[in-house]
């Protein structure tokens, strides 16, 4: 009974998948370092929510509501917050979830082994599943604050604010031509 029971665990160990990388999962929105998040970003605080929409819809949302004309859309769009001038940029982050299947490897040893085939037989190594994850990571800033997102920022909560209603806006519309009309 002993031995059946490790067999059973080691052919569920060896049939499913080990994760190496999960990437986080964020309901609404985090505050964080850029850096924290990921390598690639700036140490400011960023405003980073997940994006289920696909690739350059938030460039094509941002263009088309701040009358950008696809020039400089990634960097300083600039907007007004009680009269008062804020800049932000964003970046689409891509952090992909890594597991590793032994399925393939598995079954080509036991066919292998099955017709007595080891000299010629080509082994698969495990294969490694991927499945993207996009996320958008804001960074704002002023003429008098460099991070406006951080915890001492003087305009941390009228930011906050207006980059939730941005991405509530964001998700909500299908056709960014609508964002026009709204402004």
């Amino acid at each position: 009974m002993k031995n059946f029971l490790c067999v059973i665990i080691l052919i569920s160990f060896l049939s499913s998948c080990i994760p190496i990388r999960i990437a986080p999962g964020i309901s609404d929105y985090n505050i964080t370092k850029g850096k924290k998040f990921k390598r690639s970003l700036p140490k400011r605080q960023m405003f980073i929510f997940e994006d289920p929409k696909n690739a350059n819809d938030f460039y094509n949302y941002i263009n088309t509501k701040y009358y950008l004309k696809h020039d400089n859309v990634y960097d300083d769009i600039p907007f007004l917050i009680h009269n008062e001038q804020y800049f932000f940029s964003f970046y689409e982050v891509q952090i992909p979830d890594k597991a590793i299947n032994f399925i393939p490897f598995i079954s080509s040893i036991l066919f292998n082994a099955a017709i007595g085939n080891f000299e010629d037989a080509q082994i698969k190594d495990p294969s490694v599943d991927r499945k993207d994850n996009w996320y958008l990571a804001i960074e704002v800033y002023s003429d008098l604050e460099k991070d406006c997102l951080s915890i001492d920022s003087l305009s941390r909560e009228v930011v906050l604010k207006y980059l939730r209603a941005l991405k509530k806006e964001y998700l909500s519309t299908d056709n960014y031509n609508e964002v026009v009309f709204k402004n």
